[in-house]
């Protein structure tokens, strides 16, 4: 018994400045850009999702919040669901042109990519 020593998780061997929360100093600034500064690529894929058709909206430079409201009006528009991943946004089902016209009438340069 006299051997064993309790197991402290948060043990600080050496500490040059005061402060050991880096929460902050981790979290990635994202910029929000204004619509009209943003490149849309609009892209129907079928790639890993077991044949389901897909429409991946690409680069968007918007904070998770802004993305997570975009993203409700989107699947509201076409009247299916999506996601938002790595900030990019998937909804189901090929919606290409309506997403295209959505998106200029809310002041993106949006384009559709690949065939």
């Amino acid at each position: 018994m006299a051997g064993k020593r309790k197991s402290n998780q948060n043990r600080i061997a050496y500490q040059e400045f005061g402060n050991t929360d880096n929460s902050q100093a981790l979290a990635r600034g994202v910029p929000d850009l204004p619509p009209n500064q943003q490149d849309i690529r609009i892209q129907a894929t079928r790639s890993g999702r077991k044949g389901k058709t897909v429409t991946v909206l690409t680069g968007f430079q918007h904070n998770p919040e802004t993305l997570s409201k975009l993203l409700k009006k989107l699947k509201s528009q076409c009247g299916s669901g999506g996601t938002v991943k790595n900030n990019t946004v998937e909804i189901q089902g090929d919606h290409k042109q309506k997403l295209l016209e959505t998106l200029t009438k809310l002041g993106y340069k949006a384009k559709i990519s690949g065939g």
